[in-house]
């Protein structure tokens, strides 16, 4: 018994340092977390009513009854509470046993057996119930996402939805062509940066990464460049040969060169190198520098050294980092020309020394470096992006064929149509999906560094 006595002790002991911890940041936690849930509860509004007067009927109807169910069908306590329960009883919605309690000192003497089962019991229902805490936390977001007419969109997200899966929403929304090239863009206006999601991220968690009062915006619009990398693979992985023996590279090469370089277990990164210009830290001062790429990050050469392996310096690591495109950074950092690109943790959202501005000669070069460290960061995911990315038109453009008859059938019936012009569809005429693939190359061919330079 007196064993028993001690465990519980113990136990509960535990419970209260516990509770005394969390007790101690409340005054901070509290106000922080009160304010922060509903500033976070809606991006690009400027309140929680706005928001939610923006949503329609069926996305409204569908949040109240989400929070409805949770308060009512699961009547769960707060952590606080959860963590008490070895001196409470359990709540009713996690148990059907009656009430157990345990007095501070044992009157009766039951067996040993016995008040293990209970403490044994007891500790369960604690891990059951901050499970259940952390199973009904799903983050939900009102977010005003920006049509390329000027026009905006009203949607509910959750923290399990990806950024293509809010592309699908979207599509269904505006009746959009769904070509590939379609895209979400984040926009940082302090910074004066932008990024275009990659498919495969969480839509919440990266706006999770804004701060209060943030004048982000995210936008809905095409980006021709979004997967060059498989629709003209040897921009990046022949970018090295003489113009006039790359040519217009034929679709067999193409599929050779998606095979070779992202085919296996892990992507072949472009071998990529050449001069860039760094801006000093704190400074409006740029200096060429000699930078080389690499599956794992970006590499420099020092002053003094050469190119080989045991001579190169780690400029940063792409693990913790996102790459943006900049605007008007010549006037703003006085650059050598307007073609920066910026590499910085996605939490950095203010001027700060960690971030990483590079800038390049031509528009050609940045595009190439741009994308070339997409490669390297996400690797075979980006092949994956791009192959459910033409399956999805790929069904759709089935679809539509064998619509089409009907279609025709209805129209002839009519006596006149009237077209409407989709305000957010791209303004060129969309493409077919073969040929979209089997285009010539663009009429460029990224310069060469200085070092590969032919006579």
């Amino acid at each position: 018994m007196e064993q028993i006595d001690a465990m519980l002790n113990d136990l509960i002991g535990e419970m209260d340092q516990l509770s005394q911890s969390l007790n101690v940041e409340d005054d901070t936690a509290e106000v922080k977390d009160a304010s922060q849930e509903q500033s976070s509860f809606s991006i690009g509004f400027t309140d929680l009513k706005e928001s939610l007067n923006e949503l329609e009927d069926q996305d409204l109807d569908a949040l109240v009854a989400d929070l409805e169910s949770k308060s009512s069908s699961e009547e769960l306590p707060p952590f606080e509470e959860a963590v008490s329960l070895v001196e409470e009883q359990p709540p009713p919605a996690l148990t059907h046993e009656p009430p157990l309690t345990v007095p501070p000192e044992v009157t009766e003497e039951p067996s040993s057996l016995m008040q293990t089962t209970k403490a044994q019991t007891k500790l369960d229902k604690i891990k059951m119930a901050l499970e259940k805490l952390k199973e009904a936390k799903v983050r939900k977001l009102i977010v005003k996402v920006l049509m390329s007419d000027g026009s905006s969109k009203t949607l509910m997200v959750d923290g399990r939805q990806t950024v293509r899966e809010v592309l699908d929403t979207l599509f269904e929304k505006s009746h959009c062509d769904q070509n590939i090239n379609w895209s979400l863009c984040e926009t940082n206006p302090e910074l004066q940066i932008e990024r275009d999601l990659e498919d495969h991220e969480f839509f919440v968690e990266l706006l999770s990464d804004w701060i209060r009062h943030s004048e982000n915006k995210v936008h809905f619009i095409t980006r021709p460049h979004k997967y060059v990398m498989f629709t003209d693979p040897q921009l990046f992985f022949m970018w090295k040969k003489k113009i006039s023996s790359q040519g217009v590279v034929n679709k067999q090469t193409k599929e050779l060169l998606i095979k070779e370089h992202f085919g296996g277990s892990s992507v072949i990164v472009p071998d990529l190198e050449g001069k860039l210009y760094l801006k000093e830290d704190g400074k409006k001062v740029w200096r060429s520098q000699y930078f080389l790429l690499r599956a794992s990050g970006l590499y420099y050469v020092p002053k003094g050294k050469t190119k080989s392996s045991s001579d190169l310096a780690c400029f940063v690591r792409f693990e913790k980092v996102n790459v943006y495109t900049t605007s008007n950074y010549r006037e703003k950092f006085k650059a050598p020309t307007s073609f920066c690109f910026v590499l910085k943790h996605p939490c950095i959202q203010k001027d700060s020394p960690y971030i990483k501005i590079l800038c390049c000669e031509d528009e050609d070069s940045l595009l190439l470096w741009v994308t070339s460290i997409r490669i390297a960061k996400y690797g075979p995911v980006l092949y994956q992006n791009y192959q459910e990315a033409v399956k999805r038109l790929s069904i759709l453009q089935t679809v539509r064929n064998k619509d089409a008859p009907r279609l025709k059938d209805q129209d002839d019936q009519s006596n006149g149509n009237t077209f409407v012009v989709n305000p957010c569809a791209d303004p060129s005429p969309p493409a077919e999906f073969d040929s979209d693939l089997d285009e010539p190359p663009p009429n460029f061919i990224p310069p060469s560094p200085p070092r590969h330079a032919t006579p």
